[in-house]
């Protein structure tokens, strides 16, 4: 397996594009998954459904399996955020694996940046992004460092994320 990040600020377009680079990747013939992190609570259960109500109760895991899915919900309870690392043992075996969010992990990334946003970019304060894919062309003038990619470019990006890729 490879890992390879996603990374941008709030609004920028980073579900957008993985929406659109998945199909292209697995045209391609890869099996790609994906760990997307978020600084918000995240519930994938319902109140008043039966692994809800077990989750509540107090177990520490749950796995809800029903006839197109299975999920494992584990319950932090207080207990620190995993690494990327553990949660990379947990993935069955797969080709890529595109990473959103851990900005401190230690893999390449790519981060998407549109200057109608108005916002800086994470380069160079984030570690590893060695690449900024944008709707605009670089100002003249601009650092060369992190390569540049059209955010329209699709065959490019999968491209430069597979060249890129880091092995686990």
């Amino acid at each position: 397996m490879k890992v390879f990040g996603i990374a941008g600020h709030s609004g920028m377009g980073k579900t957008t594009l993985l929406e659109r680079l998945v199909p292209e990747l697995a045209s391609r013939g890869l099996r790609v998954s994906l760990i997307k992190h978020s600084h918000k609570s995240i519930d994938i259960d319902r109140p008043g459904k039966d692994s809800y109500r077990l989750r509540e109760a107090g177990c520490n895991e749950v796995v809800l399996l029903g006839n197109e899915r299975w999920a494992l919900m584990h319950e932090l309870r207080g207990e620190p955020e995993p690494s990327v690392e553990y949660l990379l043992g947990r993935l069955q075996p797969c080709d890529l694996v595109l990473i959103e969010g851990f900005k401190q992990g230690d893999f390449p990334k790519l981060e998407v940046w549109r200057a109608s946003q108005e916002r800086a970019t994470l380069w160079p304060d984030w570690p590893n992004i060695v690449g900024i894919a944008s709707d605009t062309p670089p100002e003249a003038g601009e650092a060369a460092h992190p390569a540049r990619l059209a955010l329209h470019d699709l065959h490019a990006i999968a491209d430069f994320v597979l060249q890129h890729a880091q092995p686990l």
